[in-house]
């Protein structure tokens, strides 16, 4: 068997354990020298003979186990669909897809949306399965419809309690439990009447989101408001970021270097205007650093990444990035040609400045590298002595160019 001949099997298993499968994925199963799953789905497939081995946690702990079986009949049981928040999606990062074969059975997102009579294709879907609650903070908006994979029972209180906390209130909540088996359940409420029920640890929530005029949002368009971040006057004004945001076009999965990052609001916008987006906020001022992660974890992007150090020298150690921020630090020795250098081809670099020094350097590097330079003139009305007057904001000289 050569390294690129399927000898891993994963296999997704229902609440109705191996009759729910299908002939030839009954077989598999059946026929596997070795199976590997948790307690629970080892307990599902009748003893056939062969070796088991219960996967250990976190899982990546398991792997070098299964690499070990390499050349035999391995099959790894999962839970519905495996490369839905599964392990396989784990699994094809240490083996190729060549070596694997994948068997998905009905998700718990398909299998609540078909109880509720929501389009899948309509629904927003969060794992808290050993990830931050807050992360349920990025999807909240009024009328959205979510879909979460619970960690363990407690969490349907920690939602209800997180949705009131963000205005959402008045959001209806049903989880359900062991669906497509015997023991299926449903229990209902709002976020606000939500009360504490022996629900089992293998649970998923369905919410549609309800809130006022005080509920907050952070998905959807750039621009949070300025008051939304802590910070010590070091932030990019909500204006400013919106259109620098949109000169950095944030991608799905894509990388930021957001550099002299303040309090990391073009970091944490970032992170929020694409799916699996990512961020380095780095920033010098050590108590900037704690800005930066207690914005993240309020606005729900807990990880995002601060990074204390002084660029070019902190940049050496990490990887490569799809798009850079210079919010501050353009005058440091080498930054600019350590980014270009970095810059993954069809990156876009983006700076800012406000100082005529700053605008030098950025003229001179456009001579260099081309791209587009535009000023940022912002005024904002302000009540003086029962008139309003337009008060302007620093103006913002901003660099845009694209890595051929």
């Amino acid at each position: 068997m050569n390294s690129h001949t399927p000898w891993l099997t994963v296999v997704g298993l229902g609440e109705d354990g191996i009759d729910g499968l299908s002939d030839s994925a009954r077989r598999i199963v059946e026929s596997a020298e070795v199976l590997i799953g948790g307690r629970r789905h080892l307990e599902m497939i009748p003893d056939n003979g062969g070796e088991r081995q219960t996967w250990k946690v976190p899982f990546t702990d398991s792997i070098d186990e299964i690499t070990k079986y390499h050349g035999s009949r391995v099959v790894v049981i999962a839970t519905g669909d495996p490369l839905h928040y599964g392990v396989a999606v784990t699994l094809a990062k240490y083996f190729s897809i060549e070596e694997m074969i994948v068997l998905p059975n009905t998700g718990a997102m398909s299998l609540a949306c078909a109880r509720l009579g929501w389009p899948v294709s309509e629904v927003e879907c969060v794992s808290l399965h050993g990830r931050p609650l807050e992360t349920i903070k990025s999807v909240l908006a009024p009328d959205q419809k979510l879909i979460i994979f619970s960690h363990d029972r407690k969490t349907p209180n920690d939602v209800a309690a997180e949705l009131c906390a963000s205005g959402y209130g008045s959001s209806d909540i049903v989880v359900f439990q062991h669906m497509g088996g015997g023991k299926e359940a449903r229990y209902q409420a709002t976020a606000e009447t939500w009360t504490s029920a022996e629900i089992a640890d293998l649970n998923t929530i369905a919410i549609h989101c309800r809130g006022g005029a005080r509920a907050k949002r952070f998905c959807g368009a750039p621009g949070l408001r300025d008051r939304a971040f802590k910070n010590d006057g070091q932030i990019t004004k909500r204006e400013v970021r919106s259109i620098t945001l949109s000169s950095l076009a944030p991608s799905p999965g894509a990388l930021l270097w957001d550099i002299g990052a303040g309090c990391g609001s073009i970091s944490i916008e970032w992170m929020l205007a694409a799916r699996g987006a990512h961020a380095f906020a780095i920033e010098k001022n050590i108590e900037r650093i704690a800005l930066i992660s207690t914005n993240a974890i309020a606005l729900g992007v807990p990880k995002l990444e601060p990074i204390h150090g002084i660029a070019p020298d902190i940049l050496r150690s990490l990887a490569s990035p799809q798009a850079i921020f210079i919010g501050g630090g353009l005058s440091q020795k080498g930054v600019v040609e350590q980014c270009w250098n970095r810059l993954s081809p069809g990156g876009r670099l983006v700076v800012n400045a406000v100082s005529l020094q700053s605008e030098a350097l950025m003229v001179a590097w456009r001579e260099k590298l081309g791209g587009d330079m535009a000023r940022i003139n912002i005024s904002r009305a302000k009540d003086v002595t029962g008139h309003s007057l337009w008060r302007p904001l620093t103006p913002v000289t901003q660099w845009a160019v694209i890595k051929g």
